[in-house]
């Protein structure tokens, strides 16, 4: 069915719904979610799905759930006793260093790495390298060459329209500050006055 698209379910915490949950609590806490839990999976299954993913469940519940099933089942926050396990790579590999990151980190996740701090001395390491013309260097970092005699060519090229370009750069530079100006005034809640052309006059 679904024509020919390949469909996998998700039960349990489905992270579209945290703001309305209030952040990653976990379903199926009681009997009677956890057995709602189950009769959902079993509807993916007659549904078509060729997999389930069971997020924020206790153990027990996923483990139920997967005997359950012929399909497969990928766990999350849902026990050792799902077919296979998934994690989000930027918790699982400490990608973010943000104070604030821990308070929005499952307690589910185990972190194998902290690649966070090498991403922000190597972001760190680009930011100083441009600033101070280090990166990107004509020697080692700009591969695509021009022969000489076209070179000349084109700035031969360039020399003869030169002083039309400067015109219209101009030109555009001055309708590209009189665009922003404009959007500044709007943005802070100012308005544009048009001059009065009968004034003038």
């Amino acid at each position: 069915g679904g024509g020919g698209v390949a469909f996998m379910g998700h039960i349990g915490l489905t992270p579209q719904h945290i703001s309305v949950l209030g952040g990653f609590r976990a379903q199926g806490r009681t009997a009677k979610k956890a057995r709602e839990l189950l009769d959902d999976a079993l509807a993916l299954e007659d549904a078509g799905c060729f997999a389930i993913v069971i997020e924020c469940v206790p153990p027990q519940v996923g483990k139920a759930i997967t005997e359950a099933l012929e399909i497969p089942t990928i766990g999350i926050g849902a026990g050792p006793g799902t077919t296979g396990q998934v994690l989000v790579y930027h918790d699982m590999l400490g990608m973010t260093t943000h104070p604030h990151y821990k308070a929005f980190t499952p307690k589910f996740c185990k972190k194998f790495a902290d690649l966070g701090e090498s991403i922000r001395e190597g972001l760190e390491s680009f930011k100083h390298e441009v600033e101070s013309g280090g990166f990107p260097s004509l020697e080692q970092h700009s591969p695509y060459k021009m022969t000489k005699s076209e070179e000349d060519l084109f700035m031969k090229m360039l020399a003869t329209d030169a002083d039309e370009r400067r015109l219209i750069h101009d030109s555009k530079a001055k309708k590209l500050k009189e665009t922003d100006e404009y959007d500044v005034l709007n943005l802070y809640g100012g308005g544009y006055v048009t001059p009065d052309k009968s004034q003038e006059e």
